[in-house]
């Protein structure tokens, strides 16, 4: 019992310090904008108000960026779940030359940092016709996201046995029947933990929508969308913590209908 209280204080600490700051970001949603400019800051509010959620929600062009948002980071989950499996089991099932080579460059290309490479991809986006729209954010999420998706799914696919996979070709599934129908739903949490980091990283980006969508107002997604309650002479807390709050609402969404999915694992890949 005493071996384990000093875990659970730890891990009660560190509950404390990832949740508070989201108590605080709805708290201060709640508040009236008094409280929030008071100089008497306390854990709670006596007077909580939905009004800085219905003016973020009547605000002009939200629900058009929220739709923006949700459609890159869907379309981003979708294709690198989707490239990440088979390259995968390319890199796993089959043999060829430079095969360490890529997977180191997997990992190199993680240790990029996004500042250094806005500006080359700037003008890549540019010669490529597609400023100002929102398959630019597609296709540079995409090159983020893929060599972490990548490298993980290895993994899932290296845990499940060839023998299964074999047995299926000895009783005459093909190629293409095997990956699908064996693998692919043996692998599924795999799938499900890359689609969360892929939706999050998509979710979240600011920088690429910031530089990308410079002119195309329609375009814009919700990160690059706050900026309008930052203003010249006082910042609109109240509108910036229920805007991040209802960013965040999407996020929980999806991980909670994914999530069983992730706790599922090799159970019915039973090798004799």
């Amino acid at each position: 019992m005493k071996r384990r209280l000093i875990p659970n204080i730890v891990a009660l600490v560190v509950a404390f310090l990832t949740a508070f700051p989201l108590y605080w970001m709805v708290l201060s949603a709640l508040k009236p904008a008094g409280e929030i400019q008071s100089l008497d800051v306390k854990p709670w509010t006596l007077h909580p108000t939905l009004d800085n959620f219905v003016r973020v929600l009547t605000g002009e062009g939200f629900g058009r960026y929220l739709l923006n948002s949700a459609g890159v980071a869907l379309t981003v989950v979708v294709l690198s779940a989707g490239v990440a499996f088979l390259a995968a089991v390319a890199v796993t099932r089959f043999t060829f030359r430079f095969r360490t080579t890529v997977l180191i460059m997997f990992l190199i290309a993680q240790m990029v940092p996004v500042e250094a490479l806005t500006i080359p991809l700037f003008f890549v986006v540019r010669d490529l016709g597609l400023l100002n729209t929102l398959a630019s954010l597609v296709l540079v999420q995409l090159a983020f996201t893929l060599p972490f998706a990548i490298w993980m799914m290895r993994g899932f696919v290296a845990g499940v046995p060839e023998a299964l996979e074999e047995a299926a070709m000895i009783d005459g599934a093909g190629r293409a029947t095997v990956l699908w129908r064996i693998l692919f739903p043996l692998v599924a949490p795999g799938l499900v933990a890359t689609s969360v980091f892929s939706f999050i990283t998509a979710w979240n980006d600011f920088i690429f929508a910031r530089t990308f969508i410079i002119s195309a107002k329609d375009n814009q997604t919700l990160p690059a969308a706050l900026l309008v309650f930052f203003k010249p002479d006082e910042n609109d807390w109240g509108g910036i913590m229920a805007a991040s709050t209802l960013m965040t609402i999407p996020v929980l969404i999806f991980f909670v209908a994914v999530q069983r999915r992730l706790v599922s694992g090799l159970g019915g890949a039973v090798k004799d």
